[in-house]
């Protein structure tokens, strides 16, 4: 059996510890195991109220909420710190979809500054690798940098004081100055550890939760390798082209958007994002794959056919859910599908 047929049947918790993953990916494969879901949500909404609406409603059924941050209207603090609050608390991870494309030093700037201000909030970004390997080794630098910056400095400083002849207590004076004797660094940064057995009773899963702890403030990154767009140009040469990026930086790329698993080699470990995943109405999920579109050039896939056929590790899903009558009955018709796909395919 070759590499790509056998890490397909390794299951989320054994692909966690294998040598050299990522730590945010580590992270997220033991979070998919111990939430049971493989579901992302794509957050396709215009304001920052229907935004961390729609995360309170599903946030419990899916793994990770995919943000446009350059439509939300009112985009600013309020919404970094409210989706900070819920994903914290509904236990997924954000992931920006800029797919960030240019020179070097201007995605930089994307991802750090301006009204935004990916870095700080989002755990993943993505982006296109048209414009050459560069892209990848400028966001890495300003991951790297993100992530010593946000290492906390602890300082203790003690007050001298003069002690009198006379042996008298120390009387205080205003132009004394205190002295640094110690420094201590705190990395906030998550070693996961095997979370319990998975559990379908609450209690079970909220006390693996807490074992499993929060997400560490490393950053990763997906590479586009292909779309679910009908006509698109990625393909073929450039798909191979992200998959050579992404192994000369398996320490940020974390894995790619493809339609398919691009896992080849045996240091391969990559984990696969696939968009476009539909479900049919509710009493009608005999067919494997939805041929019709949304008119706008998407072509759609069951989560059966995306994960089991094709080896989609992550399903993303978006007008599916958000635009459903019931959106948190939705979503877990959703994350079922998609997990019972998972545990067939490794079954």
């Amino acid at each position: 059996m070759d590499h790509h047929a056998t890490l397909l049947r390794q299951s989320f918790a054994a692909r966690a510890v294998l040598p050299g993953t990522h730590p945010l990916a580590r992270f997220l494969l033991h979070l998919m195991t111990t939430k049971r879901t493989n579901l992302c949500l794509s957050a396709d909404v215009s304001s920052t109220a229907q935004l961390l609406e729609l995360a309170e409603d599903v946030g419990d059924s899916i793994c990770m909420l995919k943000t446009h941050a350059d439509i939300i209207d009112d985009f600013g603090q309020k919404t970094i710190d409210g989706l900070r609050e819920v994903a914290a608390r509904k236990r997924f991870l954000v992931f920006e979809d800029r797919k960030l494309g240019d020179i070097g030093s201007t995605v930089q700037r994307q991802y750090t500054s301006g009204p935004c201000r990916i870095v700080e909030w989002a755990s993943i970004v993505n982006a296109h690798v048209f414009p050459g390997p560069a892209i990848v080794s400028a966001l890495r630098a300003a991951a790297e940098s993100f992530l010593k910056s946000s290492t906390h400095t602890v300082t203790t400083e003690i007050t001298a004081a003069a002690e009198p002849d006379d042996g008298s207590e120390p009387v205080g004076r205003t132009d004394r100055q205190g002295s640094i004797v110690s420094t201590t660094t705190i990395e906030t940064r998550v070693e996961t550890s095997h979370p319990r057995a998975e559990s379908s009773d609450v209690e079970g899963v909220a006390a693996a939760l807490d074992d499993l702890g929060q997400p560490p403030l490393d950053r990763g990154l997906l590479l586009l390798a292909e779309m679910s767009s009908e006509g698109n140009l990625m393909g073929g040469e450039y798909t191979a082209r992200c998959v050579e990026m992404a192994r000369e930086h398996r320490d940020f790329c974390l894995g790619f958007i493809s339609q398919k698993s691009l896992n080849g080699q045996p240091e391969d470990n990559f984990i696969t994002f696939t968009p476009g995943v539909s479900l049919p109405p509710k009493g009608a999920e005999n067919g494997v794959r939805q041929t019709n579109g949304d008119g706008l050039g998407q072509q759609y896939n069951t989560p059966r056919a995306a994960v089991l056929q094709n080896g989609a590790d992550v399903v993303i899903v978006g007008r599916g859910i958000y635009k459903a009558r019931n959106r948190v009955t939705e979503a877990e018709r959703y994350r079922k599908e998609a997990w019972r796909a998972y545990e067939e395919r490794v079954r």
